[in-house]
């Protein structure tokens, strides 16, 4: 696999497996987040240490994530696929939610897609060709978890997004592709690690493993599928959700 790489939230999850498989199959990657030693750690899990390149930044600032882009093309003399992984939960209800817990779910969850989409995207440009992967959750879908509603929130917010830079950008520059992956529950420590505390993820039922979501990411790479679903049966769940609530006017 000759592609170049770019994974924020890449020290540990999704990040970290998506890095290894990437790596393991041949690519070059670019691993961001704030945490180095965690990085480094990722980093020495990956054969071919040449292959791979670790930026500590703080993706919710532009400036960040605009060096990692620049760090990556001096380092590898492209890049090819950018995934907005990073993201973080919270665990509080809806009528308790402050401005201060909205602002902290939309700069992780969407200020920080939107900084690596618009960071990478000139290079994509000029290039003809480039793919942006946001990892998003089933929560963008169905507002199914009440205590998780301004992740669920910004999630949706990330989707809507996804879809409409996908059609202003592929307008003019049809090579340039945006991918929506959506998982369900993930067995890692994203739900302790939320805002406020939470479940701990690896506890709840139906899970899926960081490393099938890893590999459903690796698969998106190859195949550029605009919209995934890494959990079997979540379309026909989401269909049958929306199918129960609404009316027409009569």
């Amino acid at each position: 696999m000759d592609t170049v790489v770019v994974i924020t939230g890449a020290s540990s999850g999704i990040g970290a497996a998506l890095a290894e498989q990437l790596a393991a199959a041949g690519a070059s990657v670019a691993l961001a987040a704030r945490r180095e030693p965690a990085l480094r750690e990722v980093a020495a899990r990956c054969p071919s240490a040449d292959r791979v390149l670790v930026v500590a930044a703080d993706v919710t600032r532009r400036s960040e994530v605009e060096r990692i882009a620049s760090e990556t093309i001096d380092y590898f003399g492209r890049i090819d696929v950018w995934v907005n992984n990073a993201g973080r939960g919270i665990t509080r209800m809806p009528s308790l939610l402050t401005d201060e817990d909205v602002d902290v779910m939309m700069q992780v969850n969407v200020k920080a897609a939107l900084y690596g989409l618009q960071a990478v995207l000139p290079h994509f440009k000029a290039r003809g060709s480039g793919h942006v992967i946001n990892v998003s959750s089933l929560l963008g879908r169905v507002p199914f978890a009440v205590a998780r509603s301004s992740y669920s929130a910004s999630k949706h917010f990330l989707n809507a997004l996804t879809a409409m830079l996908r059609e202003e950008i592929q307008q003019t520059h049809p090579g340039v592709q945006i991918s929506l992956v959506s998982p369900g529950v993930v067995l890692t420590d994203f739900g302790n690690s939320a805002l406020y505390g939470g479940v701990d993820s690896r506890t709840l039922p139906g899970g899926q493993t960081a490393e099938e979501v890893a590999a459903a990411i690796v698969k998106t790479i190859g195949t550029r599928q605009p919209d995934v679903y890494t959990r079997p049966g979540s379309k026909a769940q989401i269909a049958q959700y929306y199918a129960t609530i609404g009316s027409d006017v009569a």
